[in-house]
């Protein structure tokens, strides 16, 4: 077998775990977090968390590196989801923390001023990896990963909970769900 390595320019290595919650069986997402742990990028590592959901009263930034997050919010954000990626947004800040990994519950802490926001993905499917190329759905970036998904999960903030549950999907006949653990994670460019 035949050393393989990836033609493109990588930007970023790390995670970005997500939850989306419905309180319609998926048709709209009530809630939607992105959670992001970088280990390297050209505008260096760090954490930030995307959130819109009526428990932050809309769409919030948090980050322990302005830079990181405007860098997420211009190179990837904007194009998964475009209210994540407006750089007129404030940059909160925050600390993070993770406790505990899969099989077991996985909660991503996030220290606010406003409070404590904790991100939880339990009841976990089996993980798969997975590649997409620059150009696939259109999208101008690739991304290698690793998904733990999770059936069940939930977002809250000082201790008020986000309604909804995520829902089931289907991601190249692997079975899913829109809460993720997504780690091992590196998105790239073409030269």
């Amino acid at each position: 077998m035949e050393l393989q390595v990836n033609p493109h320019d990588v930007i970023l290595m790390g995670e970005n775990s997500f939850v989306r919650l419905s309180t319609d069986g998926g048709q709209t997402a009530a809630t939607r977090c992105s959670h992001w742990r970088v280990l390297w990028t050209p505008a260096g590592a760090g954490h930030a968390l995307f959130v819109d959901s009526p428990v932050v009263n809309g769409v919030r930034v948090y980050a322990d590196s302005v830079p990181l997050a405007r860098f997420l919010q211009s190179q990837i954000e904007y194009f998964l989801y475009p209210a994540f990626g407006d750089v007129n947004l404030p940059v909160l800040p925050a600390t993070f923390e993770r406790d505990g990994t899969p099989p077991s519950a996985s909660h991503e802490i996030v220290r606010t001023e406003q409070g404590e926001i904790r991100l939880t993905w339990t009841d976990f499917l089996p993980p798969f990896n997975f590649a997409h190329e620059p150009g696939f759905d259109k999208r101008p970036l690739g991304v290698q990963t690793s998904f733990f998904p999770a059936a069940a999960a939930q977002v809250s903030l000082a201790g008020r909970q986000a309604e909804g549950t995520p829902w089931k999907m289907d991601r190249g006949g692997r079975a899913c769900t829109t809460a993720c653990l997504a780690w091992c994670e590196s998105w790239f460019k073409p030269r």
